[in-house]
């Protein structure tokens, strides 16, 4: 299985806050990432279940909703 995210790929961590991929690697329960995150003005890992796809500023249907 390969991973959701990529380096560089700009995502959503904790809910609103706006981050980068810096580094992927498969842990045991799946993909970890260390994310640069803005806010923080510091690297944070998380869990794949833990990040969000950031869309740009596009209005998404219903059904984009559910797979984002």
């Amino acid at each position: 299985m390969k991973p959701m995210y990529q380096f560089s790929n700009v995502v959503v961590v904790e809910e609103d806050l706006i981050g980068v991929i810096l580094k992927t690697w498969e842990g045991r329960g799946g993909y970890n990432y260390d994310i640069y995150v803005r806010s923080f003005n510091s690297i944070n890992n998380y869990e794949e279940s833990e990040i969000k796809h950031f869309v740009y500023s596009k209005e998404l249907s219903e059904e984009e909703k559910d797979y984002y």
